[in-house]
């Protein structure tokens, strides 16, 4: 039995989100005790009602309204992880294929789909708020892929907070790999730490991120061209799809996802 299901009696699943809402919430509040002055209203608001960390450009940035085909594409995708979710993950008999499915419809409903449609509500009202997802799928390199595309919501602070302490001490190489490991133990917290396993996995995954930017950006990595065109893309694919399964390892799978599921009607 996972640990946290042992405290207060609620279930593991339950609990990742408790511990993912108290990561956010520390992350906001740091995130808007480092803002420049400005916001009014558009403080409360970036504290409780928009995923991302740049804190500046919510409170201070003014949008133009975005164009309708971008709604359309944020509603498809919305639509997307809702099918995943309820309906494709169910199709499979393994626990494992239905759990994979399953996580990836929440990442369409939230990260992909559910946080754009919030991004376009904001900009339409002339508050700049950029999609925390921008296009992964178009990057060329690992330092594209998660510097720019992936989840830039924690990229601000893990750039604010470890990368740019660290570079002055350490240079770029062990900055970035310092950053790789700060996100995996943050997902440790709300992964293995939830699912009482796989501890240590989420963090490996990580740092396997970090080693693979480092080898890009070397000598080595530039006389291949890893940071462009196709062999970009397929360095970085390899490098972050190759070792997913130590990110959302098995008991997370089994401990967290396929219960919730259960509780949320989608099995």
């Amino acid at each position: 039995m996972p640990v946290t299901e042992t405290i207060v009696n609620l279930p593991a699943w339950v609990w990742m989100w408790v511990l993912a809402v108290a990561i956010f919430a520390v992350c906001k509040t740091l995130a808007l005790a480092n803002a420049r002055f400005g916001g009014g209203w558009r403080r409360t608001a970036f504290l409780l009602a928009w995923p991302g960390m740049d804190a500046n450009e919510f409170l201070c940035g003014m949008a133009k309204k975005p164009a309708f085909s971008e709604w359309l594409a944020a509603l498809a995708k919305t639509a997307l992880g809702a099918v995943l979710y309820f309906g494709v993950a169910r199709c499979f008999t393994h626990p494992i294929a239905t759990g994979w499915i399953g996580m990836t419809g929440v990442i369409f409903l939230l990260h992909f789909g559910g946080f754009h449609v919030l991004s376009l509500v904001w900009r339409s009202v002339g508050v700049c708020a950029t999609p925390i997802m921008r296009q992964p799928l178009a990057a060329q390199s690992l330092g594209e892929f998660w510097g720019r595309r992936w989840n830039l919501a924690f990229n601000e602070l893990a750039v604010r907070f470890v990368f740019r302490p660290c570079v002055v001490k350490f240079g770029v190489p062990l900055a970035g790999i310092a950053a790789f490991v700060a996100s995996g133990v943050i997902h440790e917290l709300v992964i293995s730490l939830p699912a009482g396993a796989g501890w240590g996995l989420p963090t490996a995954y990580f740092f396997a991120q970090g080693l693979g930017s480092t080898f890009e950006r070397s000598k080595a990595g530039r006389r291949l061209g890893l940071r462009r065109g196709w062999r970009g893309r397929c360095f970085t694919w390899l490098v972050v799809a190759s070792p997913a399964f130590f990110l959302f390892h098995p008991p997370f799978i089994r401990n967290i996802v396929i219960p919730m599921m259960h509780a949320t009607g989608a099995l």
